[in-house]
């Protein structure tokens, strides 16, 4: 009769060991903001979406296409943090950029705001800022391993 059991044998014996062990810590070198792509991501979508989920489409019209614009910005922010983190670092100082101007820009663009307006951008905003905070402070403790 044939032996069937799983036995998971010691892998560092095997001849491809090394070169395995390379190719994963060159995959996952530049995963440190994975924690906040998500969310990010998610920041951005609702950030489009806001005027509609809020009502405010025909109340402040200027506003509802800055959202979506900004939403598809930091979308495309997150998306960039997904596919190539390690090139994305550089950009994380635009994140807390745009989470400022989120903070400032119902005062700015849109014109006598109510009460939620104003505080789904500053929510928005402040997220975007303490996201963009983090990534900052995952690259400069990635730079400073390398």
């Amino acid at each position: 009769m044939a032996n069937v059991s799983n036995t998971r044998g010691d892998i560092t014996s095997h001849p491809d060991a090394p070169e395995m062990r390379a190719r994963y810590d060159r995959m996952m070198g530049g995963r440190d903001v994975a924690l906040v792509d998500g969310p990010m991501f998610l920041l951005g979508l609702y950030c489009a979406a806001s005027p509609w989920i809020l009502h405010y489409t025909s109340s402040q019209p200027s506003l509802v296409v800055h959202n979506l614009i900004m939403g598809i910005a930091i979308g495309v922010l997150a998306l960039g943090f997904t596919n190539s983190p390690e090139r994305m670092y550089g950009l994380s100082g635009a994140l807390c950029a745009l989470g400022t101007w989120m903070i400032i820009s119902p005062w700015i663009v849109g014109s006598s705001p109510d009460t939620g307006v104003v505080l789904n951008s500053i929510i928005i905003g402040a997220l975007a800022v303490v996201m963009g905070m983090i990534c900052i402070v995952t690259a400069a403790k990635s730079t400073s391993r390398a």
